[in-house]
């Protein structure tokens, strides 16, 4: 009985988290025939879980952590940040990058600007989880002329989770979600 209700439980929360990207504007194949794209990446405006600004969700996870012991939340506040260009990011180009076969130079013609809106950092406290993911718009500009919009998508539900379930640690799971999400990407657009 308990075995068929995790089994139950664990497929919905799969199937909850399906991604999706979609062209809301202009045609992403042009990236097809270049050799190198600008990537770039912008967190204005950001809600993660159920708040509607970053700082918010900062502040209550700063002040919970350094109830606990002094300093942690200071520290998990400034490790909150610093995973970004740590973890996040590097693990989109690799995936991105590696998929599309294109490089990653200031120089390209095109810039690709990868904007999250939205962090849902999951959990996973061993026997209850809930998966990471994050959505983003992502538009790509000619480099030179930034005013010159050539694609907008949208990624929804982009999921971050480890497949031997050991993801413990938030970091790991978002930055699973930005691999995710480059991987499938590049995927859609060539």
């Amino acid at each position: 009985m308990r075995f068929s209700f995790l089994l139950a439980l664990l497929t919905i929360t799969t199937t909850a988290y399906s991604q999706k990207i979609k062209t809301t504007e202009g045609d992403p194949s042009v990236l097809k025939d270049q050799t190198s794209v600008n990537i770039e990446f912008n967190y204005e405006g950001l809600s993660v879980g159920k708040f509607k600004k970053e700082a918010d969700y900062i502040a209550k996870k700063t002040e919970e952590y350094n109830k606990k012991e002094a300093g942690k939340g200071d520290k998990w506040a400034e490790a909150w940040q610093q995973d970004r260009s740590r973890a996040y990011e590097p693990q989109f180009l690799e995936q991105f990058l590696e998929k599309s076969k294109l490089k990653n130079e200031k120089t390209a013609k095109y810039t690709l600007i990868f904007h999250t809106r939205f962090i849902e950092p999951g959990l996973n406290v061993g026997a209850w989880r809930k998966n990471a993911y994050i959505d983003a718009t992502v538009t790509i500009v000619e480099t030179t002329n930034r005013g010159h919009v050539v694609a907008v998508l949208t990624v929804d539900k982009a999921p971050g989770r480890d497949v031997m379930g050991v993801d413990f640690d938030t970091s790991w799971r978002i930055s699973e979600a930005y691999a995710k999400a480059g991987k499938s990407l590049s995927k859609y657009i060539w």
